[in-house]
């Protein structure tokens, strides 16, 4: 009887440790396979990205994407942005590896955040409070990872003029080199979107953007498209807002003229007010952004199975990652004088 017992034990633990393995996605083999992860082509309105792989529940936001399409990073964030670190999944053979975090992003004492790819894939920038040596002590500044031999190597800090003693944010590159970014104005007390050109290898001087660009009563993330043709800009405090923080767009002419920035409209604005961080994609095909809808995520009763299974599903009321057709910019573009 005991032998009996002992063996209806063993069964029970076991199955129970499969459950708990197949719940942790690093332990499962996703065999995904395709271009974007897989997933089917957006069309012109905004469909989740990778639901339950990428877009798992937690905040997530900050996504960019090889010229290649064969590597993606985004951004995760949990404990009221105790902890942010840099997930890493890359397509070998046509099937994507389960995301990780990216191995330089790894200590928890340090933030990790806003991955940006180059237009030509060599380098990749984003944001750490990792200190540059053990006498300093680090806040927001921009980082960067060459890829030398198909790796990426250990990140090293941008330095000045980019960098300064207070805080930068959201690296976004041209394909001449110049880096957009935003700055903490430590006297206004104001983040403001600044660029730097690359001449001969060097950074210039950062020169703040005129107030087309720098709207509302907060702006920060602005993601620029390689050519400078135009800007995304996260905006709070607009006039025609449809809630807390929009996405807004302002064209460049040959001039360097920046347009009035225009509301990308309620295809990707919505009245959640966690609307801050979007790319487009280096084909120029599509754009992804955090957004904090809910969706169609309903619960028909309430029990602790349906209230832990929505907790761990997107569209809960935490960040996830959509995208859709960037022909609403060249719609947007039409509209601006």
């Amino acid at each position: 009887m005991k032998n009996y017992s002992y063996l209806f034990l063993l069964i029970i633990v076991g199955a129970i440790s499969g459950c708990l393995s197949s719940n942790n996605m690093s332990d499962k083999a996703l065999n995904i396979q395709g271009d974007y992860f897989g997933q089917a082509l957006p069309g012109d309105s905004a469909v989740l990205f990778a639901p339950n792989v990428i877009s798992s529940g937690m905040n997530e936001r900050d996504f960019t994407i090889s010229p290649d399409g064969n590597e993606i990073f985004f951004c995760r964030e949990v404990g009221n942005f105790k902890y942010t670190t840099i997930f890493y999944t890359k397509r070998v053979g046509n099937v994507w590896s389960t995301p990780e975090v990216f191995e330089y992003c790894t200590n928890p004492h340090f933030k990790y955040i806003e991955p940006h790819i180059s237009p030509d894939g060599s380098k990749l920038f984003f944001i750490s409070t990792m200190p540059v040596d053990s006498s300093s002590v680090g806040n927001e500044d921009i980082w960067v990872s060459v890829k030398e031999d198909g790796k990426w190597t250990n990140p090293q800090n941008l330095g000045p003029p980019v960098n300064t003693h207070s805080k930068e944010f959201f690296p976004s590159v041209t394909y001449d080199g110049t880096i957009y970014f935003t700055h903490l104005d430590t006297i206004a007390k104001d983040e403001f979107i600044y660029r730097s050109r690359y001449s001969n290898g060097v950074y210039e001087q950062p020169e703040k953007l005129c107030s087309n660009v720098n709207i509302g009563r907060a702006r920060y993330n602005a993601f620029v498209a390689p050519d400078e043709s135009y800007i995304i800009i996260p905006a709070f405090g607009m006039p025609d807002s449809y809630g807390g923080t929009d996405y807004y767009i302002s064209f460049r002419d040959s001039l360097d003229n920046w347009s009035a920035a225009v509301n990308m409209g309620p295809k990707v604005n919505t009245a959640n007010p966690k609307e801050w961080s979007a790319s487009v994609t280096p084909d120029g095909k599509f754009i992804f952004f955090m957004s904090a809808k809910m969706g169609n995520n309903t619960l028909g009763v309430l029990n602790a199975h349906s209230l832990l299974d929505f907790h761990n599903s997107p569209q809960n009321g935490n960040t996830d990652i959509y995208w859709i057709c960037s022909s609403i910019i060249d719609d947007l573009k039409r509209s601006v004088k």
